[in-house]
């Protein structure tokens, strides 16, 4: 994990991949968070109808749901890539291989701050007061990003190696957004409760959502969160320590 200390390096490359990504465009980034707000309002409309919820509860739930989900989907899918997309880099200059995976979650971070402009204007529009809990969310932004660090480790080797796991990944994404509670509320699976305590995206969304629409910090997530970074910090850092002289080679 050398390349944590290489900060200077991925925060500039991180800003570099965004500033070209969006080079000639007027607003930047800020299409992304237009789009993501033109979706919010639109299925808030929708769903709340057909799920008969009051839009002043569900409204909330489903932006703040959107714009984490948003965030953990990109790292997930853009981490199974971050080895291939750095093919070039990684055969012409000596750094560090976890610095690619710093800089691919740099990258997303200042994408979810972007789309983190959309909470204050949900908040004055459903009367969302400030509270003590808001102070979990960067511990709880921090956790996630943090996690997603060394699950790219594996994925990203993984995805050098064997090139059907990208889209085996993007299917499971998908599968994933319709288990986790992102556009319905856990309130509704009643008896069937266990399918949201058992699925630890959900955990990850909570830590982030809950002191914003809640306003408390839900402990039982933290909890859940807790006990899975050592067993994922071992998993990652073993595995990653066996594949990284192949991944040159696999690229």
């Amino acid at each position: 994990m050398s390349g944590a200390a290489a900060v200077s390096i991925w925060f500039r490359l991180g800003w570099q991949d965004i500033r070209q990504r969006y080079r000639r465009s007027s607003l930047g980034p800020m299409w992304l968070t237009a789009s993501l707000a033109i979706t919010i309002a639109a299925m808030g409309f929708l769903y709340s109808r057909l799920f008969q919820q009051e839009p002043g509860g569900y409204v909330p739930f489903l932006a703040m749901g959107l714009v984490i989900w948003t965030f953990i989907s990109s790292l997930i899918t853009e981490g199974c890539l971050v080895f291939i997309q750095a093919e070039g880099i990684i055969k012409q200059v000596r750094l560090p291989l976890s610095l690619h995976v710093f800089r691919m979650t740099w990258r997303n971070t200042i994408v979810l701050l972007h789309h983190a402009l959309i909470i204050p204007f949900i908040a004055v529009a459903f009367g969302l007061a400030p509270h003590w809990s808001w102070l979990s969310i960067p511990l709880g932004v921090l956790a996630v990003a943090a996690t997603f660090v060394l699950i790219s480790l594996v994925f990203g080797a993984l995805c050098a190696r064997f090139r059907d796991i990208p889209q085996i990944m993007q299917s499971l994404v998908q599968i994933l957004f319709f288990v986790t509670p992102v556009i319905w509320k856990p309130e509704s699976l009643s008896a069937h409760r266990w399918v949201v305590d058992w699925n630890p995206i959900y955990h990850y969304v909570e830590i982030i959502r809950a002191p914003l629409i809640r306003m408390e910090v839900p402990l039982g997530s933290w909890v859940f969160v807790a006990a899975c970074t050592p067993l994922v910090t071992a998993v990652s850092l073993w595995f990653f320590g066996r594949c990284r002289p192949r991944i040159p080679y696999w690229v």
